[in-house]
């Protein structure tokens, strides 16, 4: 789609018209630097202009591609009066169909923001959707796009050439749709087992981690940014990892932020990484430190998004980071969403009413609002004084610097036809398999019959859970008792308690790691008449104690097809998973451990980085059966 305001300067540039006036301004002049553009923009702006910017919050897309001027099930408001009315543009889209629904939006959108004043872009931001994990809060399942496992199971391959072309891969698809803006990556450190957002992690080992990011980054990015980046967000400085008991910090009982092992700086090494990378912003975690003291002084208790010791002090004058700096969603406001709430993540200043909030976020040295839409109230901070609109214009150059670096000034348009061919298309695919595949973790691989069970070979009987019939059909006649099977495959989730008060409590998997007694009494039975394969999905780790000397093998994945199992579980692709996090021995184990310590359960039943390793020779071997 090409853009109504494309004119041609008399000189022969070509450039889009975005104010109307027939003119091409310093701000609308392709060849001068991003810099010089900001800052012809800048003094253009009206106020009501400049504090759009500074909100990014959550947008539906319509089912033919048309942008929805309703309320959605999450989203708040008319797209219409968000864009043209609140004049925001930056947006974090949810749900997509399809390739061809994502990009028409996109354009129908890009379509209605050049009806503002000044004509300026949409960005279109996106949590990850490139894997399993299906969570409105945290990630959506990969839907028209190409599959691959969590980011857990990224760290399990532990190779950072893989992590790059996934990154490359995936900012390919996002580009082909118009989204412009990675959510991502989330580099907490996984070092609190029960921590229920670890899925999306690249794992406990800040050294690796480390070298994960600069992956990530430049896959997305690139050396720097430029017409066919997309623009990352890394996740949540300064670390939130060491969750007080593995609680997460969405939730009120999971405010606090621990370090009783005195790790601060631990955690704070793969951001370092990040802003040596060029990271375009970065994401300030809910968590309210308890008891922190960095450089010997005390930082106060109050969640990082309010933290000007954090933001200010750390992050831009001891870092020397320059980017955007956005908060987690819904610092200011509570979120209310059918008959369920989820208060405002207010932590230590829940005292504070919203436009307090606001003020002390903006004093922090935060750019933009995550999450919120409530424009009227920043401009009567302004108004009344008590916000400048010199501060409000530091944020807006950074948050403009960025749209410019990205190209979406000159043209934010995608070719629908192409979108379809890129996103999701075979070579992509068959990459994701591929990765879900190698990721797999082999922790336990007995020997029955004088040769270990994996890889697999066909048997006469075969009972399987957790798999369709034709997922297992190559191994053997299914059956439904296994009494009557010569081999049993087992998948199952890691376990968690299921709570369903607040919003987005039912799709967090926090809790207990132990499983129930008696599914273990059952498989343990299973084990007792047949060799059994146990497939556990770890999005956190889980108490595979009771299991061991039991099951005949046990394998970890990180987000997998059946497909990519069976072909794992064969040796038709070679899994070469290693664990990212270690597997505690009890939950006594657990509780005794320091939330911001990697590793330091003790006795773990599989330790970090343990896995084992199908041989070709014993591939061979299998595949002749």
């Amino acid at each position: 789609m090409t853009s109504p305001r494309f004119s041609t300067a008399p000189d022969g540039t070509r450039f889009r018209d975005l104010n109307g006036n027939g003119v091409m301004d310093p701000y609308e002049d392709p060849r001068r630097s991003a810099d010089e553009r900001t800052e012809d923009l800048v003094g253009r702006l009206s106020l009501e202009e400049k504090v759009g910017l500074m909100f990014q919050t959550v947008i539906e897309v319509g089912d033919d591609g048309e942008v929805l001027e309703a309320p959605g099930a999450i989203s708040k408001s008319p797209t219409t009066t968000v864009v043209v009315h609140k004049n925001m543009n930056h947006f974090n889209v949810h749900a997509i169909r399809t390739a061809r629904q994502a990009a028409t939006w996109n354009n129908n959108l890009q379509a209605l923001a050049e009806s503002t004043p000044h004509g300026i872009p949409v960005t279109i931001s996106t949590d990850p959707r490139h894997a399993f994990v299906e969570n409105t809060g945290v990630a959506f399942s990969a839907g028209p796009f190409s599959q691959w496992p969590e980011g857990l199971g990224l760290a399990a391959l532990d190779d950072v050439e893989t992590v790059r072309r996934f990154a490359e891969v995936a900012r390919r698809e996002y580009v082909a749709v118009g989204i412009r803006a990675a959510l991502h990556p989330q580099i907490d450190l996984a070092t609190e087992p029960r921590w229920g957002r670890q899925a999306q992690t690249l794992g406990q080992d800040a050294a690796r981690v480390t070298e994960f990011t600069a992956a990530y980054l430049r896959g997305f990015q690139g050396e720097k940014l430029g017409p066919d980046s997309v623009a990352c967000t890394t996740k949540h400085f300064p670390g939130g990892g060491p969750q007080q008991d593995g609680e997460d910090a969405h939730f009120p009982y999971g405010r606090e932020q621990v370090y009783p092992g005195g790790m601060f700086d631990y955690h704070l090494e793969p951001f370092r990484e990040a802003i040596r990378r060029g990271t375009a912003a970065m994401m300030p975690y809910y968590g309210m430190p308890i008891g922190l003291e960095v450089d010997g002084e005390a930082i106060e208790e109050v969640g990082f998004g309010y933290n000007r010791q954090i933001v200010t002090g750390l992050l831009r004058e001891q870092l020397g980071y320059d980017g955007v700096v956005v908060t987690d969603w819904e610092l200011v406001n509570d979120n209310h969403v059918g008959d369920q709430v989820l208060p405002a993540r207010a932590w230590g200043v829940e005292h504070l009413t919203a436009v307090e909030r606001m003020e002390k976020i903006l004093d922090a040295g935060s750019d933009q609002f995550g999450g919120e839409e409530c424009v009227e109230m920043l401009l009567e901070l302004v108004r009344a004084g008590r916000v400048s609109e010199q501060r409000i214009d530091e944020s807006v150059r950074r948050l403009l610097r960025v749209k410019f670096e990205l190209g979406l000034f000159d043209d934010p348009y995608v070719d629908v036809d192409a979108a379809e061919r890129i996103v999701g298309n075979p070579e992509f695919r068959a990459l994701g398999e591929e990765a879900q595949a190698r990721s797999l973790t082999v922790l336990v691989n007995e020997e029955r019959d004088g040769r270990p069970v994996l890889p697999l070979r066909s048997v006469g009987a075969v009972y399987a859970e957790g798999f369709r019939a034709d997922d297992v059909a190559e191994l053997g006649e299914v059956v439904a008792d296994p009494l009557q099977a010569d081999l049993a495959i087992v998948r199952i989730g890691a376990p968690f308690d299921p709570r369903d008060d607040l919003f987005l409590e039912a799709w967090f998997h926090q809790g207990s790691l132990e499983f129930a007694p008696g599914l273990v009494y059952r498989l343990n039975q299973i084990a007792a008449s047949c060799p059994l394969v146990i497939v556990v999905n770890l999005d956190r780790p889980a108490i595979l104690t009771p299991f061991v000397g039991h099951a005949a093998a046990i394998v970890a994945d990180y987000g997998s097809s059946a497909r990519a199992v069976l072909d794992a579980l064969t040796g038709r692709v070679l899994p070469r998973g290693r664990l990212p996090i270690e597997i505690p021995r009890s939950m006594d184990a657990v509780r005794s451990s320091r939330e911001d310590v990697p590793s330091d359960t003790g006795d773990p039943v599989f330790p970090v980085h343990h896995g084992l390793e199908l041989t070709d020779a014993l591939v061979t071997a299998g595949q002749r059966g």
